[in-house]
């Protein structure tokens, strides 16, 4: 779950990370009056959860409260890149010296959490990384020790800040670190940490992103998601427990299993098709989720062929069954369906479907062959 940038410059600020001050406006003469309270040139910032925001006109700097409306009444009424924008942070503007990019992510390949400092901060960090890779620094926190003092010096040391922010630096890590582990954190990141002219060491931008796995005891992050800017199928997919990821292609899948999920669309794909989507249903799934998970594939006009393909284990096939019938009485698809039922109570499940104008499959191949051909035939 991403979190926008006056969230998780909120929750810095709450674990003691210097931020600008600055407030959330969802009108131009709400931005004017805060750029008042703050008496001083302020910047606009759209807030949506994509990246660019500055290079496609979403962040402005404003002279007075006066242009800090005229800028946000320009900003609130853009999209970008797809997305409308519906609020903007107004922040004081602050007198860069130096810029800093600084984050803690997960390195799934150490096993551990990984800071990530660079002296090139406040561009594109994959372009460094691309470019002049000898200027990010790494070094990855154990996670039963935390955190020491001496790593935060090191990296410090290693961009060559002046010795005199080491401690302030120190601090900034410290904290962030915290608020990587009490978030549940897959990603906490400043771009950029600046240093200011009056020497003073600032959070400018946040990014946060929470693990999804975590929110059942992250309660107080759970209610920040931003629906909005969401894809409303997966919106929807989350509240009967699915995971679903909508794609470009054309042919639905349903599936039970994440491995049997990915293998179904290779196999898609290795007979010229394009899955529409990565839908698991997970194991045990009765004829209610599996309805609503037709549903929402069925909801996609992309989609001109659908594949089932159910591994029966602790899912059985004669109540994924019952589901696909519950969902062709309520949606009424239009679109050929491709079913292959394997494993407990496969059989049941394949009277179920005699009569509901479905094609068979005994094997993954023929199944997403034949998926792949009604799709085509339909376009």
């Amino acid at each position: 779950m991403k979190l926008h940038e006056y969230q998780s410059k909120n929750i810095f600020s709450k674990f003691g990370i210097p931020i600008p001050k600055g407030r959330v406006a969802t009108t131009a003469g709400e931005a004017r009056q805060i750029a008042e309270e703050l008496n001083g040139r302020v910047v606009i910032k759209s807030q949506v959860l994509v990246g660019g925001r500055g290079k496609a006109g979403g962040v402005k700097v404003a002279k007075d409260p006066q242009e800090a409306e005229q800028l946000a009444t320009q900003i609130l009424g853009m999209e970008i890149k797809g997305l409308p924008v519906r609020k903007v942070l107004v922040d004081e503007a602050a007198a860069i010296d130096q810029e800093i990019y600084f984050a803690i992510t997960n390195d799934r390949a150490a096993k551990k959490p990984v800071m990530i400092a660079s002296a090139a901060g406040g561009i594109d960090i994959e372009e460094v990384a691309a470019k002049t890779p000898e200027k990010i620094i790494k070094i990855h926190i154990d996670p039963l020790l935390g955190l020491r003092e001496y790593q935060s010096r090191d990296i410090a040391a290693s961009m060559d800040l002046p010795r005199e922010y080491w401690r302030d630096f120190s601090k900034i890590a410290a904290n962030l670190w915290k608020v990587y582990q009490a978030t549940d954190a897959t990603l906490a990141e400043i771009n950029p940490l600046v240093i200011t002219k009056d020497k003073r060491m600032i959070a400018l931008d946040g990014k946060m992103i929470i693990d999804d796995n975590a929110l059942y005891r992250q309660a107080e992050l759970a209610e920040m998601r931003d629906i909005d800017e969401e894809v409303p199928a997966e919106t929807e997919a989350r509240k009967y427990g699915l995971s679903f990821i909508k794609l470009d292609g054309d042919i639905g899948c349903m599936v039970n299993g994440a491995g049997l999920a990915m293998t179904s669309m290779d196999v898609i794909k290795l007979f010229g098709g394009e899955p529409a989507n990565f839908l698991d249903v997970g194991g045990g799934a009765g004829a209610e989720k599996v309805a609503a998970a037709m549903r929402i594939i069925l909801s996609d006009p992309n989609v001109k062929a659908v594949l089932y393909n159910i591994f029966g284990g602790i899912t059985r096939c004669d109540e994924v069954a019952r589901g696909i019938l519950t969902a062709m009485g309520e949606v009424k698809p239009k679109v050929p369906m491709v079913v292959r039922l394997v494993g407990t109570n496969a059989e049941e499940g394949r009277k179920l479907l005699e009569n509901a104008n479905m094609i068979t499959a005994e094997t993954l191949a023929d199944a997403a062959r034949k998926a792949v051909e009604a799709a085509k035939k339909g376009m």
